[in-house]
């Protein structure tokens, strides 16, 4: 029984699965824009821009990047082969537009109704559409280019650290549980399906190899925090989380130069710890005007 778990995991690592649009801003009385841009590499995004609650003029704008399996508005419950949660990113994008900010929701490649782009590399390929996004904010006459910040939650946040030297400035960050894959995979593997799944990795990582893409095992992106000086972090790590590490975040916080110190979250699991962007959103928000 374990051997097409396996390959259905395996599978899910490297190609993803999408997670349906079933939900709008309009839910929470937000106005939004339908919109389309490329990846820095030419693949094709859509998502939703919010623009802020009041005043004139090019605003700040905050943009989220979601996780493995996601989209644009987080994640829903149940539709994966391991225990998930309702992740919401509904209600820190109301506080940020209500605190006079610009929200852009988007789907990664290979998620939402996002174009497609193989194979997954939870960080260093997708990338190339965080760029994108950014790039695209900065051609909107409604967006202060120089006053961008970021939301990235767990792959989201690898995804941010990496692509954000190269389309600096990014005045201020905060990552929900960003991680080193290669760990995750691991702890995510052995949790889930035993030993099998532990002896899985090496081969996992051998298909990276042949496909000619970064094997999980090489990429850290605390080495990209490092290489932020002017950028604002914050990190959020669950104490519950058994897939993540609070002592690779707090490395990954102990190389930024600017930088708060770790939030340790209570939480009972990888995803209620994911859960603070919902429940604390008007930390969130708090944050963002402090620092962006």
């Amino acid at each position: 029984m374990k051997a097409p778990r396996l390959m259905v995991l395996a599978k899910l690592m490297v190609v993803g699965a999408r997670l349906p649009i079933t939900r709008t801003p309009g839910e929470a009385g937000l106005a939004f824009e339908d919109v389309a841009f490329k990846s820095s590499d030419d693949v094709d995004l859509t998502g939703w821009f919010i623009p802020a609650g009041a005043g004139d003029g090019p605003a700040p704008t905050v943009l989220f990047v979601h996780g493995w399996l996601w989209n644009r508005m987080g994640n829903v419950s149940g539709r994966v082969p391991f225990t998930d949660r309702d992740v919401d990113f509904l209600p820190p994008t109301r506080a940020l537009h209500d605190a006079g900010f610009n929200v852009l929701l988007f789907d990664l490649s290979n998620h939402g109704e996002s174009g497609r782009r193989l194979p997954l590399t939870f960080g260093p390929y997708e990338a190339r559409d965080y760029v994108g996004a950014v790039r695209y904010l900065r051609t909107r006459p409604d967006v202060d280019g120089d006053r961008i910040g970021v939301v990235g939650t767990s792959m989201g946040g690898n995804i941010a650290l990496i692509g954000s030297v190269e389309c600096l400035p990014i005045k201020a960050m905060l990552f929900v549980q960003p991680t080193r894959p290669y760990k995750f995979s691991a702890a995510f593997a052995a949790d889930v399906m035993g030993k099998i799944g532990s002896a899985s990795l090496p081969t996992i990582d051998a298909s990276y190899l042949l496909a000619r893409a970064p094997r999980p095992s090489t990429i850290d992106p605390g080495e990209y925090a490092a290489r932020l000086p002017d950028t604002q972090q914050k990190y959020v790590q669950g104490t519950g989380d058994p897939w993540g590490s609070m002592d690779i975040v707090q490395s990954f916080v102990d190389r930024a130069p600017k930088v708060l110190p770790l939030v340790k979250y209570p939480s009972t699991g990888r995803y209620e710890g994911y859960r603070y962007v919902t429940e604390q959103a008007d930390d969130v928000a708090a944050y963002f005007k402090e620092y962006l």
